[in-house]
């Protein structure tokens, strides 16, 4: 499925897809396309996920039910509807009752269909701008996988509708607020149900354009009109999936930040000369955190070959601009002598994080579930319970925000230091190549980067611990998960920004210094990050120009990997991963 890759409003990358095909079936891959994918509710991966959320343009999406799947929810439909929708079996809670506190009013099964449709108006009640579509499209596929499952006790069709409307590119515009993340994102995944209905008040973006959802599923060459029957609007209501959605595609981004930010350490540190002792394994081996051993080895590979860097009590240090260092380098700041310390655990939280996330993208979490009573028999016992809640993935956000905002401060911390006289070792203050006083320099980059600090710190405040009772005290503790979602997702967005100005500053800083140190070469892993940078953004010589591009442009470097793509021949032993 071709799609051109554009820039959200809100700072998220936006896919417009083009509708290449308007069915869910598998078909051969063409030449640069992956497999299709086969859903299961069982083995999506979190890579998944995102290739799906965001197809390169050459890149055709397939999205398919697996067959094992679609059987199992036959079999389970097939039971529903023989069994329980004949008006004899007693309330099944969401199946023929009402919903929330309106649980022991049935509802006639004359009146299912029309009971879908009212209960998706009761939960459209969402506000504020709509999400951007590549979570709108991790939505749709997470939502579909959960109920692939097999205990939600949906048609197969009603996961069929939704990837045929993922591969057509039809996107329902999804309002980002208004859910709490309890009895799952009730309200964001309304708008989605409205869509998939068909229903007259749901909008989607569809080639480009917004539109009423019934134009653009007859232009894809869908049914304009789709009924939803018994329990189908809840197992689509149900699920902090949502969260799960804009989660999924932080925890990527914090990745790529992630290691592009040892990246950018490195390269601040051959600007500094700085003092490698500090990386030595031995000094971590004996504090043994996965994370620091980890980011200690990545920036010993990144500098392996630079002749930048300093020695213990070095009386002349490669590439010094003349300032004289008669003791050597004893000690560098915290922000380069403790990075490993720092960005070490960042890598140990985002561990921890996407295993959450794993579990999560594979979970049934509506309510209630379906359950074989063995697999020979046909029967099914009906279980209520609480799997629609959100705390995971809460708390889980809270902890990739409050990690990423370290990442970000002592990135600002290091790229300060470039700056000023009195801790750049020699370099040119606000690293100004040109007339000083006529030539302001990178002082207010700096200025932008302590600001998203700022911000940062705010909004890492927890808010998975914050708990306000909804539906009339049935729901009386609430999860949060999708507003922690959310700002983590915009902390991860300003620490990309805060990251790119320091390789900004580092590169600028080593241009400034060539002409005195002409045959120390950078790292092996550094030299070709330089490369591409310079390739795209020419060092500041012949005065101040408009720095808002040249942020924009390293920002795009790192956001689509390709930073951490020209460093990656540096690395072994798996340290560019997490």
């Amino acid at each position: 499925m071709p799609a051109t890759r554009g820039r959200h409003p809100s700072g998220g990358i936006l896919l417009a897809v083009s509708d290449a095909s308007h069915s869910s079936k598998s078909t051969p891959p063409q030449s640069g396309e992956h497999m299709p994918l086969s859903l299961d509710g069982r083995s999506l991966g979190l890579d998944d996920v995102v290739r799906v959320a965001r197809p390169p343009p050459t890149e055709c999406c397939s999205v398919a039910l697996d067959p094992k799947a679609r059987d199992r929810l036959a079999r389970a439909r097939a039971h529903v509807e023989s069994k329980w929708l004949n008006g004899t079996p007693g309330a099944i809670y969401g199946f023929n009752t009402g919903v929330g506190r309106l649980m022991d009013w049935t509802v006639p099964p004359d009146r299912m269909t029309e009971f879908q449709r009212l209960l998706v108006n009761a939960h459209g009640a969402g506000t504020g701008p709509p999400f951007p579509e590549d979570v709108v499209r991790a939505t749709m596929l997470l939502r579909a996988n959960a109920n692939a499952r097999g205990h939600s006790g949906v048609r197969p069709d009603v996961v069929e509708r939704l990837l045929s409307m993922l591969q057509a590119g039809v996107h329902p515009v999804v309002p980002q607020k208004g859910s709490v993340g309890a009895s799952g994102d009730l309200a964001p995944l309304a708008y989605i149900s409205a869509a998939l209905m068909g229903h007259p008040r749901a909008e989607v973006t569809y080639r480009g354009e917004r539109m009423a959802a019934a134009a653009a599923l007859r232009q894809a060459g869908l049914s304009a009109a789709f009924d939803l029957e018994a329990k189908e609007a809840l197992a689509l209501l149900n699920g902090s999936t949502v969260s799960l959605a804009v989660a999924t595609l932080a925890s990527h981004d914090a990745v790529t930040l992630a290691l592009s930010s040892e990246v950018a350490l490195a390269m601040t540190m051959e600007a500094l000369r700085a003092d490698l002792t500090p990386f030595d394994n031995r000094i971590h081996a004996a504090r043994p955190h996965p994370g620091q051993l980890q980011t200690a080895t990545a920036v010993r590979q990144l500098l392996e070959g630079s002749e930048r860097c300093s020695a213990p009590r070095a009386s002349g240090v490669p590439g010094d601009p003349g300032v004289p260092l008669p003791r050597g380098r004893l000690q560098d700041a915290y922000s380069i002598r403790c990075a490993p310390q720092v960005h070490g655990p960042v890598r140990d939280a985002l561990r921890y994080v996407r295993n959450i996330l794993r579990v999560e993208l594979n979970s049934a979490t509506d309510n209630p579930l379906m359950f074989p009573v063995d697999d020979a028999s046909s029967s099914y016992d009906v279980l209520s319970g609480g799997n629609f809640h959100g705390q995971y993935i809460a708390q889980a956000m809270d902890l990739l925000a409050l990690a990423t905002t370290d990442l970000g401060s002592i990135s600002e911390r290091r790229a300060s230091r470039l700056l000023d006289p009195s801790t750049s070792f020699g370099l040119p203050v606000n690293l100004v190549a040109g007339d000083p006083g006529l030539n302001t320099g990178f002082s207010v980059a700096q200025c932008s980067m302590a600001a998203l600090v700022a911000e940062n710190r705010t909004l890492s405040v927890p808010a998975s611990a914050d708990s306000i009772p909804t539906k009339s005290n049935q729901e009386d503790h609430i999860s949060n998960s999708t507003w922690c979602s959310r700002k983590a997702a915009e902390v991860v967005r300003n620490a990309l920004a805060i990251v790119s100005i320091e390789l900004l500053m580092a590169t600028q800083a080593l241009a400034v210094a060539e002409p005195k140190a002409p045959r120390c070469r950078l790292g092996r892993g550094t030299q070709p990050v330089y490369s591409l940078i310079r390739d795209s953004v020419p060092a500041s010589f012949d005065g101040d120009r408009w720095i808002h591009d040249d942020i924009g442009t390293i920002a795009g470097l790192v956001e689509t990997g390709a930073v951490l793509d020209a460093a990656r021949m540096a690395f072994s032993d798996g340290v560019d991963k997490i």
